[in-house]
């Protein structure tokens, strides 16, 4: 059947494979690159995230030698900023220890920060031609479904069936083909709602189809509530400069730069919040003043409602106690500092506030 399988998948694929920027480069860095930008994100909005990425970092070497904030700036809006810390991190690595070249065996390919299990496999079979399985979320549903793997698709007995599914089905010679076959057919055809299975090349083998319960495939844990957390900032203003700060390099929006404030807690106001907030992460007091916006995000596991406001200081010279550093800058220099995407829409409301009467927007 695995041969059956893999004739029936190449041959779908040489037809109908995506034209995407990053396939059929001679370049790993490219493999790559792009297998950590897809990773939880799209290819849609991969593809320019990457052209651009390509541009300004066409090698291991000029990635390695630039600035983490430039590196984090270039992310901005893709989410996820660990990956490009770990890019990073890792490009510096593979200058210093494998002469600019990315590794070509799995194992040495998983000691590099950000490269796990999926991604090795998929770089040593994409960029390298190497017989290694991959297992992403498209290849995970596809091989459910095929095989009707009814163990919980996360669960350690059911990754541990799927990885051997992936290494079963996969042909000799051809896995880096095979691989992005699986991950072709599962984003266009056996997608995770309503999938296409009378255009599927594989439609006659899937037992889950036969069974007629493709759509009960894979088997996924109930997910649990998403808390909701609201969240203050301030806009702490002196004379033509606001203050900002970067956050700690490691854990969520690591590196990156913010507005400072914080978490409200239970039954304080939204200005007792923000003064708090002030005291412990800069040793400063300050006075709130008007609302500047509310503004949203989801991130992976909480949502968040952030009010900004604007500040004065009433007394202390602001003192990076919990930043890694603070800076004070004018409105217009924010836009160099990488920031996620609520400080990034105070930072535009601020410079739309700045912008004088009658100025066009660009």
């Amino acid at each position: 059947m695995s041969e059956t399988i893999a004739q029936l998948l190449l041959s779908w694929y040489r037809q109908n494979a995506r034209q995407l920027p990053w396939r059929g480069s001679p370049d790993p860095y490219a493999v790559w690159v792009s297998e950590i930008m897809l990773q939880q994100t799209r290819v849609e909005t991969v593809i320019p995230y990457f052209q651009r990425w390509m541009a300004r970092f066409p090698s291991v070497a000029a990635l390695a030698e630039a600035p983490l904030d430039e590196v984090l700036r270039l992310w901005e809006g893709l989410g996820y900023y660990s990956r490009a810390r770990n890019l990073h991190r890792a490009a510096q690595l593979i200058a210093s220890h494998y002469g600019g070249q990315l590794p070509t065996e799995r194992a040495a390919l998983e000691k590099l920060p950000g490269i796990g299990r999926y991604t090795a496999g998929a770089i040593a079979s994409m960029a390298f031609g190497q017989d290694e399985a991959a297992l992403d979320g498209n290849i995970r549903r596809v091989l459910a479904r095929l095989f009707d793997v009814a163990l919980p698709a996360r669960s350690p007995a059911g990754e541990a069936r799927l990885w051997e599914l992936a290494r079963q089905v996969l042909p000799p010679d051809e896995a880096g083909d095979f691989n992005q076959a699986l991950m072709d057919l599962g984003s266009s055809i056996c997608t995770p709602r309503s999938p296409a299975c009378l255009v599927c090349p594989l439609t006659s083998l899937c037992r889950a189809r036969q069974l007629g319960v493709q759509e009960q495939r894979p088997v996924l844990s109930a997910r649990s509530a998403v808390p909701h957390l609201t969240v203050t900032a301030a806009v702490l203003r002196r004379d033509s400069q606001v203050l900002i700060a970067q956050r700690p390099p490691q854990g969520l929006l690591g590196g990156m730069w913010e507005f400072p404030g914080g978490k409200l807690e239970p039954g304080e106001s939204l200005p007792e919040g923000l003064r708090r907030e002030i005291r412990e992460e800069l040793a400063a007091e300050i006075e709130v003043g008007e609302e500047l916006g509310v503004f949203e995000h989801a991130y992976t596991h909480f949502r968040v409602t952030l009010h900004a406001f604007f500040c004065r200081l009433r007394a202390g010279e602001p003192t990076a106690l919990e930043a890694s550093q603070i800076r004070w800058v004018t409105v217009d220099e924010l836009a160099a500092f990488p920031m996620g995407k609520i400080d990034r829409q105070i930072s535009r409301r601020l410079a739309q506030l700045h912008r004088p009467k009658g100025e066009p927007r660009g």
